[in-house]
């Protein structure tokens, strides 16, 4: 018999929010391996692409929102820019791994690419995005 009704999968991770269109995850943005770095950070959480944020001079754009557990205790969406290379990949992957908004304190290294979006995206791309 197949049970019926929802299924505790455990605590809602981290998403995590990756801008792919005009100018981020496009050859404008040269030298990064764009597939490969959505790939790692979904070994993380789930990745989810999104059309453009329109914060174009940040490309790449990565922005981090925080787990169930993580806004419950105050964490808000984390956004990244110029996140080119694969150690800041990594570094985002490891915030990630660590429970990220409101879990863990963001690395000082981390903090070099935090940016604040503009007031017009925070409230309309990233909705529908997320």
């Amino acid at each position: 018999m197949v049970p019926r009704g929802p299924v505790d999968t455990g605590p809602v991770p981290c998403r995590i929010v990756v801008c792919r269109d005009c100018c981020c995850g496009s050859p404008k943005v040269t030298g990064v391996d764009h597939a490969h770095q959505a790939a790692r950070l979904a070994e993380q959480a789930p990745v989810r692409i999104t059309d453009c944020l329109d914060v174009c001079d940040q490309a790449n754009v990565v922005v981090v929102q925080p787990s169930a557990e993580g806004r419950a205790a105050g964490g808000r969406p984390a956004w990244f820019g110029l996140v080119n290379d694969p150690a800041a990949t990594e570094d985002v992957a490891a915030w990630v791994r660590a429970g990220g908004p409101g879990l863990a304190e963001m690395p000082e290294i981390l903090a070099l690419y935090a940016f604040t979006p503009p007031r017009r995206v925070r409230s309309g791309s990233l909705r529908d995005a997320g």
